[in-house]
């Protein structure tokens, strides 16, 4: 047995946490971009606390919030010449997943400048970045966990990560209580995104014993607290819950990656605009039916995982979970045409081609096009 482990992530954990984060920022800079949506940090207050806990310690604070859901080059672009021409020196991403990758993106392009492309196709490589803070208001993305920002040119629509070592939160601040308000199908959607990221990580060929033992308590806690927190959004040990299994996805394919659904699902929001969790849903059992034969042992630990018996059956266990969260859906109901198979297999082999390798099942492009329609 041998492999490598290493997640530098700074986490700061637990309900009102939040309030740490003047005294976080002032460690790292004295003048902030803070990342967020157009919306909902507006509507809860939480983006006018924030920036007054900011302004109590004496650090500055300047919004961008041009962010939404699959956030773009062209966001990254703009945020970066905001917070180079007010001379900031720290950002702040606060909100969904799409508001932290844009911030990370954000963080790393004020200082390199130059094409965001070549970066995330590995033609030029960086370990600088402003130093960054997250605050997530959703439990899915795990992106507070590690080193990645996914972003869609919306020239090509290549959906793709940036990924750099300098764009890993210098701190991560996981507060369950700011998760509360989301709708329930913002909820299954990020949920699912949680659940999924532990179910592909621990089939990963790049798995290795410490990600594992991530991957499958992550995995236990996103299945059982996502059932609670869709059924009773008063139940604060399941959104701490949830919570955890959300950082803990996020760290673990920080190190193991993602795998097949991930890789099929990104040109289908790159695409259609798609929310990346219902594509994620679209597409999990077409992708687990032609991937079980080659890991049936793993594929039969997840079952249980999920449902705590040791004869269940994957396929009918997360199709039970997608009916019960509301998520029993098809790529047509997401935009997606038979039309759009042929682009979709093509982009996937273009842009996803290490998450397809990373695969207990490497599938050719005939076999992409197949489970695309499947998912129709």
């Amino acid at each position: 047995m041998g492999f490598e482990y290493c997640l530098p992530v700074n986490v700061s954990f637990g309900a009102c946490h939040t309030d740490l984060v003047g005294t976080k920022a002032s460690a790292l800079g004295s003048r902030a971009l803070i990342v967020t949506g157009g919306s909902s940090t507006k509507r809860s207050g939480l983006l006018d606390r924030v920036t007054a806990l900011l302004a109590a310690s004496g650090v500055d604070s300047l919004v961008f919030d041009q962010v939404s859901p699959n956030p773009t080059t062209e966001v990254a672009y703009a945020g970066a010449a905001l917070a180079n021409d007010h001379h900031c020196d720290l950002v702040i991403g606060v909100g969904g997943g799409s508001s932290i990758d844009a911030a990370k993106a954000i963080a790393f392009q004020a200082v390199n400048g130059g094409n965001l492309d070549d970066y995330i196709f590995g033609r030029a490589i960086s370990d600088r970045a402003l130093p960054l803070i997250a605050i997530p208001t959703t439990c899915g993305t795990g992106s507070e966990g590690n080193s990645f920002a996914v972003l869609t040119n919306p020239e090509t629509l290549d959906k793709k990560a940036l990924r750099s070592a300098a764009i890993v939160p210098a701190c991560s601040i996981v507060d369950p209580a700011l998760m509360t308000t989301m709708p329930k199908r913002t909820l299954a959607a990020v949920g699912f995104d949680a659940l999924n990221h532990c179910l592909e990580a621990y089939l990963a060929n790049n798995s290795q014993p410490l990600t594992e033992i991530q991957a499958l308590h992550g995995l236990k806690l996103a299945s059982t607290s996502l059932r609670r927190t869709y059924a009773d959004p008063s139940d604060t040990e399941a959104w701490e819950q949830l919570s955890l299994a959300s950082l803990l996805g996020g760290m673990v394919i920080g190190v193991a990656g993602v795998a097949a659904i991930h890789a099929m699902e990104h040109p289908v929001s790159g695409l259609r605009d798609a929310v990346h969790g219902e594509g994620l849903a679209a597409l999990t059992l077409s992708v687990t039916a032609h991937t079980l034969t080659a890991s049936p042992a793993k594929y039969g630990v997840l079952a249980q995982a999920i449902s705590g018996n040791p004869k269940a059956d994957i396929l009918e266990e997360l199709s039970r979970l997608r009916e019960e969260i509301g998520l029993d859906l098809g790529l047509t109901d997401l935009g997606v045409t038979n039309s759009d198979v042929e682009w979709l297999a093509q982009n996937c082999v273009k842009v996803s081609a290490a998450a397809l390798a990373n695969h207990p099942k490497l599938f050719d492009r005939g076999e992409l096009e197949q489970i695309y329609a499947e998912a129709l």
